[in-house]
């Protein structure tokens, strides 16, 4: 008989394998043509199974972000002093995406306020991370400079984590739309050094 602790592993494999499968099957035939089917076959389980994981494909995803978010704002935390906001946030998610081997599936499917009305548990999921990034990039500022008012570096990093995460949402939004997304994480990192570069553009 498994022990308690067996089991939590087992299913965190399974967990993951399926968030794998989903991701590569996003990436090869897009977030439309891909079932819940497709995903549990690609991860050798039956849909019931999927199911106990994830209510629907899309909550897949969201879950994906959740995830993502503490992770995210920890890289920004640990960037050099040195890195404007604007620099650290761009470095900390190109970090992030260098550790997959295909493109996070929020990357290809769009801003998760897109994905359906199975999302609106989630619909604060990008308000969370606005929040996440405001923290991180607050504590920063702090840092940088002592001395300067309190109300005032809370507006500069809540301003700057949502110039962040809008840059990200465009990125999300233009490539779902157009049907072009990143097929690779080398070209995920082009378009991310192009969205943030934007924000400082004439």
């Amino acid at each position: 008989m498994d022990s308690p602790g067996r089991r939590e592993q087992n299913k965190q494999k399974t967990r993951a394998a399926i968030e794998q499968a989903a991701a590569r099957l996003f990436d090869e035939r897009g977030f439309a043509h891909t079932t819940v089917r497709d995903i549990a076959q690609a991860a050798g389980v039956g849909e019931r199974t999927f199911f106990r994981y994830f209510p629907t494909k899309e909550s897949l995803v969201a879950g994906q972000v959740r995830e993502l978010i503490p992770r995210l704002t920890e890289l920004v935390a640990d960037r050099p002093t040195d890195e404007t906001p604007y620099t650290a946030m761009r470095n900390a998610v190109l970090e992030l995406v260098a550790q997959h081997d295909v493109p996070p599936a929020i990357f290809i499917t769009g801003p998760p306020g897109r994905l359906g009305p199975d999302t609106r548990a989630d619909r604060f999921l990008l308000s969370d991370l606005e929040s996440a990034l405001a923290e991180a990039l607050l504590q920063r500022l702090k840092a940088a400079a002592p001395k300067t008012a309190a109300a005032q570096l809370h507006l500069h990093a809540a301003v700057k984590a949502r110039a962040g995460v809008s840059a990200l949402r465009a990125l999300f939004t233009i490539y779902a739309d157009e049907g072009t997304e990143p097929r690779t994480v080398s070209q995920l990192a082009e378009l991310i050094q192009d969205a943030f570069a934007a924000l400082e553009s004439p």
